[in-house]
């Protein structure tokens, strides 16, 4: 199949959320310093793209439900969990603050590079993302907005993957046909969504940055897109 089209998912995909240090200086969790071990729970309760980890209220499941439908509620779902993880509110919202700082996260190795490779080639791309910030300054910060041809952003859509509403708006953006596209993200049950409309779907591991220099070009290498193509 000649691919045609690629869409990106963002979190654990493109970039990842990877904290420093320094995020947690004079933080604590039920009243404990913040450690190494409490630092990695908490991140992975900020990131993990689908299920639930603490014990909500019904208001408090709704806003989780619709946090990436808008801005208010994303904030609401999130120092929910911040909250019932232990952590003060003051250091709550400072965290949170962190989160959707788009400069607050890290591209994958390869992720320029693939962008540039496919946009040479006059592959179409978008960005497909369950999110409730703007990520574009992400991209503008290493040099590749300019190689994404659009970002399909669930707050800017009014869908959420797997949806096949959020793929389709990518693909009529895209002027793509399904046959000839592929999904490129970290989660079978959100990501895999591409697939009811006929996309082929690629899983990455979501990996800190480090250990996985190649996995955007690997998967897509290992799919039939030359990207060392001129």
């Amino acid at each position: 199949m000649q691919v045609r089209a690629v869409l990106f998912d963002y979190s654990g995909t493109l970039f990842r959320l990877e904290e420093d240090d320094s995020w947690f200086a004079g933080m604590t969790v039920e009243e404990r310093e913040v450690d190494g071990h409490v630092q990695a729970e908490l991140m992975r309760r900020l990131t993990a793209p689908t299920g639930r980890s603490v014990e909500m209220t019904p208001q408090a499941y709704e806003a989780w439900v619709n946090r990436d439908l808008a801005p208010h509620l994303h904030r609401e779902a999130y120092l929910h969990v911040l909250r019932r993880s232990g952590m003060p509110d003051e250091h709550a919202v400072t965290l949170y603050e962190r989160v959707i700082d788009p400069m607050s996260w890290t591209a994958y190795p390869d992720t320029a590079e693939v962008l540039k490779s496919l946009h040479r080639q006059g592959i179409k791309t978008a960005v497909v993302s369950n999110i409730a910030f703007d990520v574009r300054p992400a991209f503008e910060a290493i040099g590749a907005a300019d190689h994404v041809d659009d970002f399909v952003l669930s707050f800017e859509v009014g869908a959420v993957k797997p949806s096949a509403a959020i793929f389709q708006t990518a693909l009529t953006r895209l002027g793509a046909m399904p046959e000839y596209t592929v999904m490129v993200g970290d989660s079978e049950e959100a990501d895999g969504g591409a697939r009811a409309l006929g996309c082929g779907f690629l899983l990455v591991d979501p990996l800190p940055t480090a250990e996985r220099p190649h996995g955007l070009r690997s998967a897509l290498t290992g799919y039939g897109v030359d990207l060392d193509k001129q």
